[in-house]
């Protein structure tokens, strides 16, 4: 059955792509409500009176997915223990609410967020706001779809506003382990030989274990006796980035992947003189290995000429 959903989280720009790729969802418009005055313009929402609230609402079958599936991914685009708005954007047209259609809906969302009060993700208490839906304006047609019309613009913004690096490092808090964590986000480093790739021989890539950007090849893994899986270059150089690291006494060159801005490893100048003389160190703990004959079902089927 067709149905809605009403989320607020911030700027709508960005609280559209993460429900879009989902099956079920058939659209995301973005839009104002909570407030009074009838089809108000974008600009007379950002003066903050006229007590809406920048939203979307979605339009999903609820036989492919369900709203408990929508309140999920919500909860996880949001800093929901923010009161005054989101991130960099502030103010009453920027607060996260839930907007429920009906009782059933009502009863979930109350449910969710005492599950992610008890749940200890958060000290600060859960201050969505949790409230009836009324009338949704759509906005002005330059706001639909942002992340696809301007992709640069939104990226930038989608990063500089502070909601990546948050809901990044909480993805990463609920989903990895500690030393996945640790290593991934605050830069430390796993014990040599005792790791998972390390001594690993099976074809295939290994990929961001955050973001799912591919990274290595096994075809370009080689054993450097490091006790790290080393690899001689990337499969695409724009897809790693590296930095200076004045760590330990030492000025070595960090590699961080570059959308989900994760600590790999390190690279050297001490690979195979005929293969360029260059080895990346990665910690396997940044790394998701991919099996070659898993890859097309992973969605990486088009990383299969590397095995041709």
């Amino acid at each position: 059955m067709r149905k809605l959903a009403t989320f607020a989280g911030g700027c709508f720009w960005c609280m559209v792509k993460p429900f879009d790729k989902y099956d079920g969802v058939e659209n995301v418009v973005s839009g104002y409500t909570g407030g009074e005055t009838p089809n108000p313009t974008y600009e007379e929402v950002c003066t903050d009176k006229t007590g809406h609230i920048e939203s979307i609402q979605i339009t999903y079958d609820n036989e492919v997915i369900s709203y408990k599936q929508l309140l999920d991914i919500f909860w996880s685009q949001i800093d929901p223990t923010d009161e005054e708005g989101q991130f960099n954007d502030r103010g009453h047209k920027y607060k996260s609410a839930i907007f429920y259609h009906d009782e059933e809906q009502k009863n979930m969302a109350i449910n969710s967020k005492e599950e992610l009060q008890k749940s200890g993700i958060y000290i600060k208490p859960i201050a969505t706001m949790i409230i009836p839906a009324t009338t949704f304006y759509e906005a002005e047609e330059y706001h639909q779809g942002y992340y696809k019309k301007n992709k640069e613009h939104y990226d930038r913004y989608y990063k500089g506003s502070g909601r990546f690096e948050f809901v990044k490092r909480n993805w990463a808090k609920k989903n990895l382990t500690d030393l996945q964590f640790q290593v991934t986000q605050n830069n430390m480093t796993e014990k040599p030989f005792e790791n998972e790739y390390n001594n690993n021989k099976e074809e295939g890539i290994y990929v961001d274990i955050i973001s799912g950007e591919v990274l290595f090849s096994s075809k370009d893994k080689f054993d450097s006796g490091c006790g790290w899986p080393s690899f001689t270059k990337a499969i695409d150089s724009e897809n790693v980035i590296g930095r200076y690291d004045y760590s330990h006494g030492m000025k070595r060159v960090e590699v961080r992947s570059k959308e989900g801005d994760n600590h790999l490893g390190h690279v050297f100048e001490d690979g195979p003189i005929k293969l360029g003389g260059i080895r990346f160190c990665i910690n396997s703990s940044s790394l998701r290995f991919i099996q070659r004959d898993k890859m097309k079902e992973n969605g990486y089927g088009e990383y299969e000429y590397l095995f041709k």
